[in-house]
């Protein structure tokens, strides 16, 4: 195996791969998260769209490997990544990121297309307010405890598993990582995508109102489409056939070929 081909398995993750595949949906986990999380959804899109999930460094099997702790390196090690690979390797490409997955699904299309490049043909930003929506946060400085209950408020972990201080142990650094990440990011309202954007939102989310999730209109020349679920950061967990059917809906005119 090449060092390139291995780079590659190391970043991007096919758990369906499939020759009948239109399209290739790219999805980007949130903070804390790993690949596996869409694992589900690659099964339900499977065999008419393949998933690739980015694994970022640090967690799984990656975990010996150090953090990235900064949006902008990191978007750029995952479109460096994504050109290595040749992207859809001509299938047309969408984007899915939740939460700190939404920043980074932008910032790359962002990369893509200011490449001159093709870009993604639509991005799909869940539980994530608008790029220069700017809330000051200070959890990545915080200690364990409060990083432990975040993820309590936050729904989306197993309670059993926040107990668990081995597990913990290993997760918290990352966690951090992520936080510091994300809470660093800044954008202003002139930096937008050609790609159209469906936003996925929950009504009682924390970290995003209906207004810094509709102001993802203002960072998108193409279509823009916004879709509420009832529940908090982590409603797609609620509302899994529910999100499926809505990238199925905005994706169907490259499934309908």
């Amino acid at each position: 195996m090449t060092t390139s081909a291995a780079q590659q398995r190391d970043w991007l993750r096919r758990f369906h791969p499939t020759p009948q595949a239109r399209i290739r949906l790219v999805c980007f986990p949130h903070a804390g998260g790993s690949a596996s999380y869409y694992f589900p959804m690659s099964a339900a899109l499977s065999p008419a769209v393949e998933v690739v999930s980015v694994q970022y460094p640090g967690r799984q099997d990656r975990r010996k490997e150090r953090c990235i702790d900064d949006i902008g390196e990191l978007a750029d090690r995952i479109d460096a990544e994504l050109r290595a690979g040749h992207a859809g390797a001509g299938l047309p490409v969408a984007f899915f990121g939740h939460s700190m997955g939404a920043v980074l699904a932008f910032e790359v299309a962002l990369r893509m297309e200011q490449r001159g490049g093709p870009g993604p043909v639509r991005v799909f930003a869940s539980g994530r307010r608008a790029p220069s929506r700017f809330r000051p946060g200070t959890v990545h400085e915080q200690s364990d405890a409060v990083l432990i209950e975040e993820m309590r408020r936050l729904g989306g972990t197993d309670s059993r598993w926040l107990e668990n201080e081995e597990l913990m142990a290993v997760v918290l650094p990352v966690l951090r990582s992520d936080y510091r990440a994300v809470e660093r990011y800044r954008s202003g309202p002139d930096r937008v995508i050609d790609a159209p954007v469906t936003v996925l939102t929950g009504d009682a989310d924390p970290h995003t109102d209906q207004e810094e999730a509709q102001a993802w209109s203002g960072h998108t020349r193409g279509d823009f489409a916004l879709s509420t679920f009832s529940g908090g950061h982590f409603f797609l967990e609620q509302h899994q056939a529910a999100v499926i059917g809505t990238v199925t809906e905005a994706l169907g005119p490259f499934l309908d070929r």
